[in-house]
């Protein structure tokens, strides 16, 4: 397993884009989540598929590196994370600002399904802002190209 958490620098405003595969029977696409950076404070923020306080906005429900945990023939099973992208500097401190500001500005925090949106219609939301990244969605993401 990677030790991403030596990628955090506590100095830094850092944004990382991650995904996983999604859970079974679906694990051939993926799932993904932003962890932000601010000097040292590091949240988590990824759209799921359970509705939590009226939203499927998730902050910090899970570990920052870890992929989606789920049962596998009677034993935990643990997706591994891949990252996708990162961004430091005053541009991440921007995306970190933006994607704070999610519960306000995204179009689909009370909407989820499984063509979109979802997850990845929120990660290509964030990334048609911030081309940045510079990150070219495969056909895995399904969702990405919901009304975005």
């Amino acid at each position: 397993m990677n030790n991403f958490e030596d990628l955090v620098n506590k100095d830094k405003y850092q944004v990382f884009v991650f995904c996983c595969p999604a859970l079974i029977p679906f694990n051939c696409f993926r799932h993904p989540w932003f962890v932000i950076n601010k000097k040292g404070e590091t949240h988590i923020y990824e759209i799921g598929d359970l509705k939590m306080n009226s939203s499927y906005l998730h902050i910090d429900i899970r570990p920052l590196f870890k992929g989606i945990e789920y049962i596998r023939l009677f034993k935990n099973f643990l997706s591994e994370p891949t990252l996708l992208s990162s961004i430091e500097g005053d541009v991440a401190e921007k995306i970190i600002e933006f994607i704070e500001n999610t519960k306000t500005n995204y179009p689909y925090c009370n909407k989820y399904s499984l063509l979109g949106p979802n997850s990845n219609t929120y990660l290509q939301w964030v990334l048609n802002k911030f081309p940045e990244f510079n990150i070219k969605l495969s056909w895995r993401f399904i969702g990405k190209n919901f009304n975005v």
